[in-house]
């Protein structure tokens, strides 16, 4: 029997919508989501700044002072490099976490000497501007004993600025008695012209006139007495 074609009903396919030249396609705009603190002193910066160990290292200090367990924080900062030891108390110096950054100092005092003087002078500076004066002067105190690090005479006279900016009496004449024990303004050890003029300055405005007298009496890198 044959079949007519004409009673098959014919198939139509969904043909796409076709673009014209003028048609525009929709944008999608995609917002920037950034994480951070809360505040202004930004992020904690991994890389050439801080490395892994050094990052860590500050969030467990901060842990531990939360806590009431600073102390055992201190065998895990034996295990750092110098580089990250610095770079930890640097951060937490900008950070204002300045009790965290003594704490850190002393592990660096004790694992890599000599003294650092230019880095004692920005927590100097440090406790100054966050009220903490009183902490300068137990500072100071504990370098009495520590032998080596006065010799850069840039580093020494940054500290005696910082000392004297916060206004510590003791500390600065402290500073001095150990300069003097040292052996500064002597044969082995040249007072420096610019080192004596800021400590007697210092001194002065401190209401020491007596030392600061001796102090300006420098001549021919030798203090009279």
């Amino acid at each position: 029997m044959a079949i007519s074609l004409s009673f098959i009903p014919s198939l139509s396919l969904p043909q796409p919508p076709s673009l014209s030249r003028n048609a525009t396609v929709p944008r999608r705009w995609l917002s920037s989501i950034r994480c951070g603190p809360r505040d202004n002193r930004g992020p904690l910066l991994k890389g050439r700044i801080l490395s892994s160990e050094a990052i860590q290292s500050i969030q467990s200090l901060k842990r531990a002072h939360r806590t009431g367990s600073i102390s055992l924080s201190l065998p895990p900062l034996r295990r750092l490099l110098k580089a990250d030891l610095l770079a930890v108390i640097r951060e937490l110096l900008r950070q204002d976490h300045c009790t965290l950054a003594v704490h850190v100092l002393s592990t660096l005092r004790s694992e890599y000497p000599p003294l650092d003087l230019t880095l004692y002078a920005d927590v100097v500076n440090a406790l100054a501007r966050n009220g903490e004066r009183e902490e300068i002067d137990r500072l100071i105190g504990e370098m009495e004993g520590i032998e080596g690090g006065y010799e850069n005479d840039k580093a020494l006279a940054k500290l005696i600025r910082a000392v004297m900016g916060a206004e510590r009496r003791e500390s600065a004449m402290r500073i001095y008695a150990m300069m003097r024990d040292g052996g500064w303004g002597s044969e082995s050890w040249e007072a420096d012209e610019y080192v004596a003029e800021v400590l007697s300055k210092g001194l002065r405005r401190l209401g020491e006139q007596d030392l600061a007298a001796q102090v300006a009496s420098t001549q021919r890198g030798r203090i009279r007495t």
